[in-house]
C-alpha cells in the first residue's frame, strides 16, 4: 500500500490560504460595524480592535435618559403640571409667585441643603443665563432632537458651546424668586421635538425610541 505524502511546497501554500482567509474575515467584520455605526448613530462601540481579540461592545448606558442630579436623597418637591393628572398631583404642581398661581412646566427636586445637578445625557451647552424669577439657567442640546433645562442652579460649571458627558456635574442647586419656600431646589424641564414633557415619564429610556 502506497504511503502519500504532502509536499512542503503544498503546505505552505495551504497555511497561506488559510492566513489569508482568517484576515480577511477580521477585515469584513471591521468594515461592517463601522457601516453599522454610520446607520445606527445612537449605537456607540467602546472598542472595535478586532485583532487584539477585543470584543466590540454597544455603549447603551450612554444613550438613555438619567436623572438631572446623583444624590439619593433628593425628592420631588413640584410635580410637572398633567392636564390629566388626578387632582392631588396637580395641586402639587402648582407654583406661586406675588399672588399668581402658575403651572408647573418642570419637576422641582430638592429635600436637601445642597446637591449636584448633572446632565441627563451626552451633549452640549447651547445657553447659560441669568433669569429673575428662575435664577441660573442652563439649556443643553441632546440627540434625537432633545434638550434639558437647568433652572434655579447656582455655582454654575460650564459655559456656552461646552460639550459635556452624561453624568457630569453641571452645577449645584439652588434658590430663585418662585416658590422661595422650596430652599435649596433643582427646577428640571425636558423638551422633545420643541414640546415640553414631563421628565419623570422620560428617565430611564432609551433616546433611540423615546415617543412625546
Amino acid at each position: 500500500m502506497k504511503k502519500y505524502r504532502l509536499k512542503k511546497k503544498f503546505l505552505v501554500v495551504f497555511y497561506i490560504l488559510v492566513m489569508v482567509s482568517f484576515i480577511g474575515a477580521i477585515f469584513a467584520v471591521d468594515v461592517y460595524l463601522k457601516e453599522d455605526n454610520k446607520k445606527n448613530p445612537e449605537i456607540k462601540y467602546i472598542n472595535k480592535n478586532v485583532i487584539d481579540n477585543d470584543i466590540p461592545v454597544i455603549n447603551v448606558e450612554s444613550t438613555t435618559i438619567g436623572k438631572p442630579h446623583n444624590n439619593e436623597n433628593v425628592k420631588i418637591l413640584k410635580e410637572y403640571y398633567d392636564y390629566t393628572s388626578n387632582e392631588e398631583k396637580q395641586e402639587n404642581s402648582i407654583l406661586y409667585y406675588e399672588s399668581t398661581y402658575l403651572q408647573n412646566t418642570s419637576v422641582a427636586y430638592g429635600g436637601v441643603d445642597s446637591f449636584e445637578v448633572v446632565s441627563i445625557l451626552d451633549g452640549k451647552v447651547i445657553n447659560v443665563k441669568k433669569d429673575e424669577l428662575l435664577g441660573n439657567i442652563i439649556e443643553i442640546e441632546h440627540d434625537n432632537n432633545i434638550v434639558s433645562v437647568y433652572q434655579s442652579v447656582s455655582e454654575v460649571k460650564v459655559k456656552k458651546n461646552q460639550i459635556v458627558k452624561k453624568g457630569e456635574v453641571i452645577a449645584l442647586s439652588g434658590e430663585s424668586n418662585i416658590n422661595k419656600d422650596l430652599k435649596s431646589h433643582l427646577l428640571f424641564e425636558l423638551l422633545i421635538n420643541n414640546n415640553i414633557v414631563n421628565p419623570e415619564n422620560y428617565i430611564g429610556k432609551s433616546i433611540s425610541n423615546l415617543s412625546e
